[in-house]
Parts: C-alpha cells; sequence; structure tokens
C-alpha cells in the first residue's frame, strides 16, 4: 500500500508559498510512500480570465509547482458554463503536462445535458491529437454526479472557501492479500475490512497531526483501493481470486459487489468515491483480460452500478466518431443520475489503432492493453436533440 496523493483544496486565492511548509510535511510525515501532491481548485470558468485563460493558468501551475504540487487540477467547466470555455482545454492540458481539467456531464440532482456529452465528445477527439500517442486524455475526465472533495484525478476539484486536504489510497494489495487468506466469503470481508482499518490507523492520525499543525483541515481518505500495474497489486486479481474465472465472466458483479461493500462497511474518516477502482490500463490483469477480449465496455459499465468510479482510462480506437463517443457519456451520466453515484467518463482514443490493436505506454502507471471495440456507429436521432434532461432516482416502488 503507498498513498497515490496528498491532495490539497483551496481557493486559487491562496498564495502558494504560504503553504509549502504543509507541502513539504506532507510528502515527507507519512509511514508509507506519498507518489504525488496535488491541488483541486475551484472550476475555472469561475476565476481564470476568459481571454488570458492559458497565460494564466500557465503562471498559476508554474507558482504552485515551485511550491511542490505535482499536479494541478483546475476543475469542471459546469452544466451552466458556457460551452466555449471546452475550447480551452486542449490548451490548458497540452501547455504544462501536469494539468487536469475536466466536464460536468450530469449534475448530483440528476439533471444531465446531452448537449454537453455532444460538446464534450468533441473536445475528446481534439485532445486525443495533443501527442502522438493519444495520452492526452488521461488529463481529462467527464463528471457525472462528482461533487467537490474528491482526492483522485480527473475528479478533483474544490468547492470554495477555506482549503482542506484529503488522502486518496493505492491499496489493490490490500484486497489481494485478504482474499487470498480466507476459506469463507466471511472470512474474505473481515480480512479486507481489518486491513483498511488498519492501514487507516497508520495514516489518519498523522493526517491530523498535520491539520493541527499547519491549521489546514483534514477531511478524509480516499480508500477505493486503486491499483497499481503488477499482479500482486490488481484489483481485478482479487476479484478472479474470489472464484471468478475471468473478468468479464459470469460472477464477476458479485466480486465487485462484495469488494465494494467490505470497504463501506469499514471504519475510517471517509471522502471521494470509497469504492472499487476498475482502471483498464492501470490494473495490470484487468489490461490482460481486455487485451484477451473478455472484457467490454458494457461489463465495465454494469461493474459501476455496484462499486466505484466509473469507465477510467479506456483505450479506444483513434477514429471513434464523436456520435460513438456522445453514447458512452450518455450511458455514464444516465447510471449516475438513476443511482445518483459519482461515476467519471475518461476515455482516451490512440490516434492510428484500431480494435484490437495493442497498446503500450512509457507510463509507470499503465500496463500493456488492446484497443477495446466500440460496437455500432453511435447515437443518433433523439438523442441529438434537447440539450437538458432530468432523470428521477431509481425508486423500488
Amino acid at each position: 500500500m503507498e498513498i497515490r496523493s496528498v491532495t490539497l483544496f483551496s481557493d486559487p486565492e491562496l498564495p502558494a508559498p504560504s503553504v509549502s511548509g504543509f507541502l513539504v510535511a506532507a510528502r515527507t510525515q507519512f509511514p508509507v510512500r506519498v507518489q504525488s501532491l496535488r491541488l483541486g481548485t475551484r472550476p475555472f470558468p469561475n476565476w481564470l480570465p476568459r481571454e488570458s485563460a492559458v497565460t494564466a493558468a500557465m503562471e498559476f501551475v508554474a507558482a504552485w509547482q515551485t511550491a511542490g504540487i505535482d499536479y494541478v487540477s483546475l476543475g469542471p467547466v459546469g452544466l451552466d458554463d458556457d460551452v466555449s470555455w471546452l475550447d480551452l482545454i486542449p490548451d490548458l492540458i497540452g501547455t504544462t503536462g501536469t494539468t487536469f481539467a475536466s466536464v460536468t456531464i450530469a449534475g448530483e440532482d440528476g439533471r444531465l445535458s446531452l448537449e454537453r456529452c455532444r460538446a464534450m465528445a468533441r473536445c475528446i477527439r481534439q485532445v486525443s491529437t495533443i501527442y502522438p500517442d493519444g495520452f492526452g486524455n488521461l488529463f481529462m475526465g467527464g463528471l457525472a454526479a462528482v461533487g467537490p472533495g474528491h482526492p483522485f484525478l480527473p475528479a478533483t476539484y474544490h468547492s470554495g472557501g477555506p482549503a482542506h486536504f484529503a488522502i486518496a489510497v493505492e491499496s489493490g494489495d490490500l484486497a489481494l492479500s485478504a482474499v487470498h487468506a480466507a476459506t469463507t466469503l466471511d472470512e474474505a470481508r473481515a480480512n479486507l475490512i481489518a486491513a483498511i482499518e488498519s492501514a487507516a490507523a497508520e495514516i489518519a492520525p498523522v493526517a491530523e497531526a498535520l491539520s493541527r499543525e499547519f491549521g489546514v483541515a483534514f477531511s478524509g481518505l480516499d480508500f477505493s483501493l486503486a491499483p497499481y500495474p503488477t499482479p500482486e497489486q490488481s484489483l481485478a486479481g482479487a476479484m478472479e481470486a474470489l472464484g471468478v474465472p475471468h473478468l468479464g465472466a459470469p460472477g464477476g458483479l458479485f466480486a465487485a459487489a462484495f469488494i465494494t461493500e467490505a470497504i463501506d462497511r469499514a471504519q475510517f474518516p471517509r471522502t471521494g468515491f470509497s469504492g472499487l477502482m476498475l482502471p483498464v490500463l492501470e490494473d495490470a490483469v484487468l489490461a490482460r483480460r481486455a487485451a484477451e477480449g473478455h472484457i467490454s465496455l458494457n461489463d465495465l459499465l454494469v461493474y459501476s452500478a455496484v462499486c466505484g468510479v466509473g469507465l477510467d482510462t479506456i483505450p479506444l480506437p483513434g477514429d471513434i466518431s464523436e456520435a460513438a463517443l456522445t453514447g458512452i457519456l450518455l450511458d455514464v451520466a444516465a447510471l449516475a443520475s438513476r443511482l445518483r453515484k459519482p461515476l467519471v467518463a475518461r476515455l482516451m482514443p490512440l490516434p492510428g489503432l484500431s480494435a484490437g490493436d495493442p497498446t503500450a505506454f512509457d507510463f509507470e502507471y499503465f500496463a500493456p492493453s488492446r484497443v477495446l471495440d466500440v460496437p455500432g456507429g453511435g447515437v443518433d436521432g433523439l438523442l441529438l436533440g434537447q440539450s437538458f434532461l432530468d432523470l428521477q432516482r431509481y425508486r423500488s416502488r
């Protein structure tokens, strides 16, 4: 287990040097390695000057990097923001290589925007060409029912007000060890709950001490059991260790629900998703199952109904149409709206590659896989019509 990030949430007016001491301590004081320090601001359309947004963002990011921040999330273009703000995202992402931005496609109240899904599909296509390998879309996500305060990128943004920090934990190995050490499902669940609570007991007191010392509120831990691309830290591997033949086979949905429910039972200062995270390119076993053709886009959507984050780091054909991307975004928005749960869509069209082609990135957090197939030509008809739609929360009676 490691800490994926210590994420500071603050208004952009906060001077970066004023928290440099906190950032130094946050990188060094925890009993496990801290991989990165991150900053989440208020959504950038609320504070960046429209006429000089890219220049202002570059200066802002540079100041925070000098203070010790590794990645800056400028937050989302909101549902009611002018759609032209999306035109800035490719330049905001491409100028630094450390800047994230996002787009809200559905609110926490069930209001979703068909027009915004279409606009984001165009933006995804544009961002896919920033780098020859399509890596740019790592830095952008569609947010559905995602509120402020999530320490996992690309969902990170601040609601405004006093600064606070949260911790994102990389802990896929805890789930795998818990299952391997068990002889029954009850024992596996108890093992995982105990492992999460033990890990939290190591991390939370240090965070609370930092909060007292530097006067920055601690808002909690996101135990989303994020994987690392080695077999021993694979969440897909933990699901298969329960007895699923391979991810994508029957029983996989149960495994996703089972592990997520154990996280729900654990006692710790909770924030963010705190669920099961299944990013295709970040999980060695999941990436392999995708390469073998066992996992489909719809499988991952179904898992998202009972577990965590949504569609994350999904390798897609480079020539995927805007209509097909729009359909994927609409599916994520609808699922989040009906269930009132936060979901992210981080879709990565890879220029020059087609479904089934191998993928390989020179990036520590990505495993080799293959491009997923997207059936059909994309949405049409009424789905290309009105801008907004309200979906009520699912109710059983």
